[in-house]
C-alpha cells in the first residue's frame, strides 16, 4: 500500500490522500510545477494519473533507471494489476487503454518478451537508412504543398504537417497498398480523437494487410515481421504493428512538431542545428511525457517509500529528464543519455530510425518555407493536458506562400540548416519551388483492438473514419508522388 502522509504534511493542492492530480488543465498548463511538487516526496511520488486511479510515479533520473533496468523486481505485465483484478478501476477509465494489457512486446516479460521483442528490432534493423530519409523527405514535401501555395501564406503545423507526416512513412514503411494505407491511417488518427469504430478500422485494415502479405509478400516491415525466425502467428504480428503505429506515430508527431518550434522560437540560439532542437525537445519536452507502467514483484522501498508488490509504478521521462540533481553534469552526459526513448530492456528499438525522421521533417520544412517563421512566441504555445504525452495543441506558422505548387512526386533533398542560423535553401531547388517575393506581412484506446472485422461492416459504414471519395491522406500522396 502506498505511505500515507500526515494530514500537515501533504503539500498544497494535493488531494486529501495526499496524490498529485496529474490530469486536466491546471497540469496542461503547467506541468514543469507538478514535477516540482512531486519531487517533495523523494525519488518517486502517489499521483492520480486518472480519476480514481492511482500509481507511484518515479520522478527521479536514478531511480527510473534503476526501475527500468531491473526486470527481475520490476515487470511490465498489467495483468497483475492489484486495483484492477479487484474491480477498482472504472470501465470506463482514460487510463485503461494506455496501461490494460495487450499481446505485445510492450507488455511482455522474459522469454516472451525476447522472442517478440527480437522479431521488432531485427525487422526495424533491415529498414535502409537512405530509404527512410526519401520517404520522410517525400512525405514532407507533399504535405507542404497541400499548404504553402495559400495566398494568406499561413498553416497550423500540427495539424497539417507534424502529425499526418508520421502515418504517410509508417504506411509507406509497412507496405500498404492505397485504400489499406487509407484506412490504417484513419483507424490510429481516429483512435488516437476517439471516434467510435477506429479500432475496429485499424484492427481490419491490418487484417487485410497481413492476409495480403501472406500471400503477395514483399520487400516491407510487415513482411519482414511476418519472415521472421520467431514465426510470429497473425494476431501477433497485427499487435507488433499497432504497437509500432501507436508509439511511433503519436511521439513522432510530438517531437516534430516541438522540436520546430524551438528552432523558431525566440530563444533559439543563432548557429545551432536542428538536430540540437530535436534533443533539447527530447531532453526539456519528452514527447512520451509520463509511462511505462512497471508492476513490482515484491514490495519494494523507494527512497523511504514503500510500493505493495503489483500495484503500477510509472516513470516519468519528463521529470527524470529535468531532474534537478542532472544539473551539475549535464552537460558532461551523452547527448543520448535522456529517457525520452526508455531503456533497460523495453526501451524504443526504433529510437535512431525516429531520430533520423524528426531531424529530417524539420530540416525540409524550413528548407522549403524559407522565411517561415512562428505567428505566436513559443512561450505562448499551449500542450495538450493529457499526462501521458507532452505534444503541442496548435504550431500556426506564416510564410511567403508559393506563387507556382511544387512539381508533384518530387522528393528533394533535405539539405541542413544552415549554420549563421538561417534557412539554407535546397541544393537543387527549382524556380517552381522557390518562394514569391510578395509575402505576407508580418498517443491510445487500443485495448479494444481486434483484427477479426475485416474489410467490411462496421469498420467500412464509419462515415467519420471512412476515406474520401477521392481517396484517403495516403492514396492522395501516392498519386501525387506519380504526378497525377
Amino acid at each position: 500500500m502506498h505511505q500515507r502522509l500526515d494530514p500537515q504534511e501533504i503539500p498544497p493542492g494535493c488531494p486529501a490522500h495526499g496524490n498529485v492530480q496529474m490530469y486536466g488543465p491546471s497540469f496542461g498548463a503547467d506541468p514543469d510545477s507538478h514535477y516540482a511538487q512531486l519531487r517533495s516526496f523523494g525519488l518517486s511520488a502517489p499521483v492520480d494519473i486518472a480519476p480514481d486511479v492511482q500509481a507511484e510515479l518515479v520522478t527521479s533520473y536514478d531511480a527510473a533507471l534503476y526501475v527500468l533496468q531491473n526486470p527481475a523486481s520490476f515487470v511490465r505485465d498489467s495483468r497483475r494489476w492489484n486495483a484492477l483484478n479487484e474491480g477498482r478501476i472504472p470501465a470506463d477509465s482514460p487510463a485503461l487503454p494506455m496501461m490494460g494489457y495487450r499481446p505485445n512486446a510492450l507488455f511482455s516479460d522474459g522469454a516472451a518478451h525476447a522472442r517478440l521483442r527480437r522479431a521488432v528490432t531485427d525487422s526495424l534493423a533491415t529498414v535502409n537508412e537512405h530509404q527512410l530519409i526519401r520517404q520522410t523527405q517525400q512525405s514532407a514535401n507533399y504535405l507542404i504543398s497541400q499548404f504553402s501555395t495559400d495566398i494568406r501564406g499561413q498553416a497550423e503545423l500540427m495539424a497539417e504537417y507534424a502529425q499526418p507526416l508520421p502515418l504517410l512513412v509508417f504506411s509507406d514503411l509497412f507496405g500498404c497498398p492505397p485504400e489499406i494505407g487509407d484506412r490504417v491511417i484513419a483507424g490510429i488518427s481516429g483512435i488516437f480523437e476517439g471516434t467510435p469504430g477506429a479500432d475496429e478500422v485499424l484492427g481490419g485494415a491490418l487484417t487485410e494487410l497481413i492476409d495480403l502479405k501472406r500471400r503477395r509478400p514483399t520487400d516491407d516491415l510487415t513482411t519482414r515481421l511476418m519472415e521472421h525466425p520467431a514465426q510470429l502467428s497473425d494476431e501477433e504480428v497485427l499487435h507488433q504493428l499497432v504497437t509500432l503505429l501507436s508509439g511511433g506515430t503519436a511521439p513522432l508527431a510530438a517531437a516534430i512538431g516541438t522540436s520546430s518550434a524551438l528552432y523558431l522560437g525566440e530563444d533559439w540560439q543563432v548557429g545551432l542545428p536542428v538536430e540540437d532542437a530535436v534533443s533539447q525537445t527530447l531532453w526539456n519536452y519528452a514527447p512520451i511525457a509520463n509511462y511505462a507502467a512497471h508492476y513490482p514483484t515484491h514490495d519494494v522501498e523507494l527512497g523511504g517509500r514503500v510500493v505493495r508488490a503489483n500495484d503500477p509504478v510509472l516513470i516519468s521521462f519528463a521529470a527524470a529528464n529535468t531532474d534537478p540533481k542532472l544539473t551539475e553534469h549535464r552537460e558532461q552526459l551523452s547527448a543520448k543519455a535522456h529517457l525520452a526513448f526508455g531503456a533497460g530492456p523495453h526501451a524504443c528499438p526504433a529510437k535512431d530510425p525516429a531520430f533520423m525522421i524528426a531531424v529530417t521533417a524539420v530540416e525540409v520544412l524550413l528548407n522549403q518555407l524559407l522565411d517561415v517563421e512562428l505567428r505566436v512566441p513559443f512561450k505562448a504555445l499551449t500542450w495538450t493536458p493529457s499526462p501521458w504525452s507532452r505534444s503541442l495543441v496548435t504550431l500556426p506558422i506564416r510564410f511567403t506562400p508559393r506563387a507556382v505548387p511544387q512539381a508533384a512526386g518530387a522528393a528533394g533533398t533535405a539539405g541542413t540548416a544552415g549554420s549563421n542560423g538561417g534557412h539554407q535553401p535546397l541544393q537543387q531547388q527549382t524556380a517552381a519551388s522557390a518562394p514569391s517575393k510578395a509575402g505576407p506581412s508580418g498517443l491510445p484506446g487500443l485495448s479494444g483492438l481486434s483484427g477479426s472485422s475485416g474489410s467490411s461492416g462496421s469498420s467500412r459504414t464509419n462515415a467519420a473514419a471512412a476515406p474520401q471519395s477521392k481517396g484517403g491522406l495516403f492514396s492522395r500522396f501516392l498519386a501525387w508522388t506519380r504526378g497525377e
